[in-house]
């Protein structure tokens, strides 16, 4: 999946070393109460900010942790939730075959 950012689309993706990342970074016990915390709308933008920089180290973008939090991201701070949401999603479902 691809997020603009700056006016620049980048891709997206979780590994399983962004996801164990992730999981000391949001101070979540397990992959599923980080999953919980999304699904329930119980996140903060800390969380969003988190998730969104794991998934662009993972599609190897360019954007450091310093710029994300400068960055001007298409659609805004609802579109950067939804997009950090639908990564995680997208971590756990199984492609079809």
């Amino acid at each position: 999946m691809a997020l603009v950012i700056d006016g620049e689309s980048c891709v997206m993706r979780l590994t399983l070393g962004a996801l164990a990342e992730l999981e000391a970074g949001m101070a979540a016990d397990s992959l599923m109460a980080m999953v919980e915390r999304f699904e329930s709308s119980n996140f903060t933008s800390r969380d969003v900010l988190a998730l969104l920089g794991a998934g662009l180290r993972g599609g190897k973008c360019g954007v450091s942790e310093d710029a994300l939090y400068h960055a001007e991201i298409a659609g805004g701070p609802i579109a950067a939730a939804r997009a950090a949401a639908e990564l995680l999603a997208r971590a756990f479902t199984v492609p079809e075959a």
